[in-house]
């Protein structure tokens, strides 16, 4: 039985994402108690305070999806070394209105792959900012900052070994503080 119902949250719309890709392999590493539901956000109208009143069944979705979900994974890339606008956006969309967030309370975890040496580290602090105003509890430890390498992943779309201990306990890390945060 899945307990642990967990939103997941990819900061990138690209076809060929490393972020997709990184996420969809993660969540193999989570133990049968925890499921992963992916959070469509590429839908999502640019938010407007005027719509508050009228959110879009878009944004409904979203909110109702975080609503369900124990713990929150985002899974983000890194543009203009800042998180992508799709994900501020849908972000601010579930925040609103003032005084009826969807994300209040809802642990979260933060990684990310880019191309570049730092990974994602940049994106990953402004929504760690973000995150904090929101009142979600954010994993601080293990930082994953990953390099988009050859070997990363491997032909079926797992972890490749290089790196799947190091995303084992930082899965580890995750699944402890999300049972901890969902007493």
């Amino acid at each position: 039985m899945n307990r642990y119902q967990i939103a997941v949250i990819v900061g990138s719309l690209r076809r060929d994402s490393f972020n997709q890709k990184l996420a969809n392999a993660l969540v193999k590493l989570a133990p049968a108690e925890f499921s992963f539901q992916q959070v469509q956000i590429g839908d999502l109208p640019l938010y407007n305070q005027d719509d508050d009143a009228n959110q879009a069944e878009s944004v409904r979705r979203l909110k109702s999806q975080i609503r369900a979900a124990q713990g929150l994974l985002f899974v983000t890339a890194e543009y203009n070394r800042s998180m992508p606008g799709v994900l501020k956006n849908a972000i601010d969309h579930a925040s609103r209105p003032y005084g009826q967030s969807a994300w209040a309370g809802k642990p979260a975890g933060v990684l990310g792959v880019s191309v570049g040496a730092v990974g994602t580290s940049l994106a990953q602090q402004h929504l760690r900012n973000v995150l904090a105003y929101l009142d979600v509890p954010t994993m601080g430890q293990p930082e994953a900052f990953i390099q988009a390498t050859q070997g990363l992943f491997d032909d079926a779309g797992n972890i490749g070994p290089a790196s799947h201990k190091f995303l084992q306990d930082w899965m580890d890390h995750y699944v402890a503080w999300v049972k901890a945060h969902v007493a």
